[in-house]
């Protein structure tokens, strides 16, 4: 009996491991004339996804996006950079990269480095700032603040208060934050999507549910921790449980590593 239960355990968290897609779409109330197709991809850790990360990349390519936001986490501390830098490497060859730091990255002690190999592959670093995608006629605004892990809390406002004013209120505009619990401060600032990461979906999810167990600065049974949440100004935050999966502390259970595909619709 013992047995079975070891081999069902085993069998669930091999599962678990393996990455999904997911799939969100979100109406622009106008403000896109053309839909624009985004893949959200947070909280790698530095895994490898295939040799070369080709089965993670290969699962983007299916997707035909017209560009891909990195919301954190991208690299681990406790890794080398190397699996990382090749994901990076040839997404940015084909796509325009978007990309904001997570707190591991702070915690690294390389940040500098990471958003040099960033900005050297080609990929765009936010770090306080909005940069204008313009995809069939359509602009969205890209905004992006960084990790608030070693900022103060005036810190992180000027960013947010930089990167909305250097975006157009008459553009689809998308906050990159890797944080979701700080949904008290997107609330006061009129960014149309915010997207994040670093919750890990909760790592373990009660079953047929959308509930996870813990969350990193949320705590048990967290409240932001996958698919789609209203905030009260009428803004949408898209939380992604992102691609961490061997390297964790414990591993996942009915919580697949994901990659997320948002289409903005008019």
């Amino acid at each position: 009996m013992i047995l079975i239960v070891i081999l069902i355990l085993i069998a669930a968290t091999a599962w678990y491991e393996i990455p999904v897609t997911e799939y969100v779409t979100i109406s622009s109330g106008g403000k896109v004339t053309n839909p624009v197709r985004f893949a959200l991809v947070t909280d790698l850790h530095s895994e490898l996804y295939g040799a070369d990360q080709a089965d993670l990349i290969d699962r983007i390519d299916r997707e035909n996006v017209d560009a891909i936001l990195l919301s954190g986490d991208i690299v681990d501390d406790r890794f080398k950079d190397t699996t990382a830098r090749i994901f990076i490497d040839k997404i940015a060859a084909k796509y325009p990269c978007y990309y904001v730091s997570g707190n591991h990255e702070f915690w690294s002690g390389r940040i500098g480095v990471i958003k040099d190999f960033m900005t050297a592959a080609g990929v765009t670093v936010l770090e306080g700032a909005a940069s204008q995608l313009e995809i069939g006629g359509t602009t969205v605004d890209i905004c992006g603040v960084d990790d608030p892990t070693y900022m103060t809390s005036e810190e992180f406002f000027a960013q947010l208060d930089t990167a909305l004013a250097e975006s157009d209120e008459d553009h689809f505009r998308i906050l990159l934050s890797h944080r979701p619990e700080k949904v008290d401060i997107y609330e006061n600032y009129d960014f149309d999507l915010v997207l994040c990461g670093h919750a890990h979906g909760g790592q373990w999810k009660i079953p047929f549910t959308q509930i996870g167990v813990h969350a990193p600065n949320q705590g048990l049974f967290p409240r932001f921790v996958d698919g789609v949440y209203e905030l009260s100004n009428g803004s949408k935050m898209v939380v992604s449980r992102g691609l961490a999966r061997l390297r964790q502390p414990y591993p996942r259970f009915f919580n697949h590593p994901e990659v997320v595909i948002i289409d903005i619709t008019e």
